[in-house]
């Protein structure tokens, strides 16, 4: 059989041992942000039935699902006609049953849907799992990447929206991040816009458009919008509104100037305020979010799906794209027959906040380290001795390995240090002889003697 050589597939990773401990840090400081607002954790599998997710994305989306081919001979029950038209399309359902997961929302609808008479309404859900999507990978972009999402069905309540602010600044502070810009916008602002536009009916090209001002500026979006059906008078009336500067109750107040024609405008504008009202009663006693909240006009991501509020978050520490977002949208099951179910939700991406910490050095020396002592090994008489006292060590919740095999000092110096083990037992026939062991410090270099009491007391404090 031919040597094949080791590859990746393209669009995935590996994860080394130093790195996942960098990613769990990560995961565990979300989750228990998440568990403190009352967030309980699901998973889903990875795989769903294949019409489960089909059509949920949209054209564009269903593309990028990876389809698992039928186990067997997944040929043979195909119709001959599709096998000689050789178009996928139509084959497809024939020769695939089931599908990686493209996200973590529809999954959760199928789930909520599932298990409607076993949950309690309101659901408050989190979930942090890998997703698959058959994209074009580059910098950045993966084919397999993980999400991390935390969503409430069954509640109107504004107070959602306000706790998710707060849950955004305690857990990416928690992380490290000091300067960051939660952004806010309401879908009923942005119909709002299009209504004293006297184009209600151009509402998505407009969002498309305005989505873009920091990548191509007012004079693209200009373009843009004379191309989808605005003329000049509307421009001239968009252009302040896109360029609001302020705090956000500036912004608010011009908002309100600006719409008051607008029944759904002026809901949108209360919604916000309700939120902001929320945050500051919740944080009275505490440093005030103020420079941490940013009501931005041009933000209209999801407005196939959001029906209310709309989160951003960016970082302003490093040049990154948006680290998180998400929003509310009123018939999440819908699609699986249960109507009527408002939610919201929103997502914080892992990989980027990854990224910062990394660029920023934010991950403690904490999240490196996995064993605390390793007990030298030099022949078997000193392998058998050191075996009890690792073992009590264990014992007490000290993670402790020996070398498993005997080998010259510098060797196993090494790869203690290679993975930052702090301390090194040196165990000689001088320390069988005495009972007292020799405890090297790998930073400092330093080297003490300490009987079996002393050393069991020092390693467990």
């Amino acid at each position: 059989m031919a040597i094949v050589k080791p590859s990746l597939a393209k669009g995935t990773r590996d994860f080394s041992p130093t790195e996942m401990e960098k990613r769990d840090y990560i995961f565990h400081t979300l989750k228990t942000v998440f568990t403190k607002y009352g967030y309980r954790e699901i998973q889903t599998p990875s795989f769903e039935n294949l019409q489960t997710l089909t059509g949920k994305y949209g054209d564009e989306g269903d593309k990028l699902i990876f389809k698992i081919l039928n186990s067997g001979d997944y040929l043979a029950k195909a119709p001959a006609d599709l096998l000689t038209e050789r178009a996928s399309t139509p084959l497809t359902p024939h020769i695939s049953e089931k599908a990686l997961r493209y996200d973590l929302t529809v999954p959760f609808a199928r789930y909520v849907v599932m298990h409607q008479h076993e949950i309690t309404l309101p659901f408050k859900r989190f979930q942090i799992q890998p997703v698959w999507r058959a994209d074009r990978p580059q910098r950045g972009r993966y084919r397999e990447f993980y999400q991390c999402d935390v969503d409430v069905v069954g509640s109107e309540s504004l107070l959602n929206e306000a706790e998710f602010i707060l849950i955004y600044h305690e857990a990416l502070t928690n992380l490290g991040l000091m300067d960051f810009t939660i952004k806010l916008n309401n879908r009923k602002i942005l119909s709002g816009i299009a209504d004293v536009l006297g184009k209600p009916q151009l509402l998505v090209p407009m969002t498309v458009a305005i989505d873009k001002l920091d990548k191509i500026g007012v004079e693209g979006v200009d373009r843009e919008l004379l191309e989808r059906g605005f003329s000049d008078e509307d421009l001239e009336k968009l252009r302040p509104i896109m360029q609001l500067e302020g705090p956000v109750a500036v912004k608010i107040d011009q908002l309100k100037d600006t719409l008051a024609s607008s029944a759904i405008g002026m809901r949108g504008i209360d919604e916000i305020e309700i939120v902001l009202g929320y945050v500051e009663k919740m944080t009275a006693h505490t440093d005030p979010l103020n420079r941490f909240i940013d009501l931005d006009i041009t933000l209209a991501r999801g407005l196939n799906y959001y029906t209310g509020c709309i989160f951003e978050v960016k970082t302003n520490e490093v040049t990154m794209g948006s680290i998180g977002g998400g929003g509310r949208y009123d018939d999440l099951t819908g699609m699986f027959g249960l109507k009527g179910l408002t939610g919201v939700g929103i997502s914080f991406g892992a990989d980027r906040i990854y990224d910062v910490m990394e660029e920023l050095e934010l991950f403690p020396t904490s999240t490196v380290q996995s064993t605390r002592v390793l007990f030298s090994n030099f022949d078997k008489l000193t392998e058998l001795y050191a075996l009890p006292l690792l073992q009590k060590l264990r014992g007490a919740g000290v993670a402790a390995e020996i070398y498993p095999a005997s080998a010259k000092l510098k060797k196993q110096l090494a790869y203690a240090d290679a993975k930052k083990i702090p301390y090194v037992v040196l165990i000689g026939e001088e320390e069988i002889q005495s009972g007292v062991f020799s405890l090297k410090d790998m930073q400092s270099g330093e080297q003490r003697k300490l009987d079996e009491l002393k050393l069991f007391t020092f390693l467990t404090s």
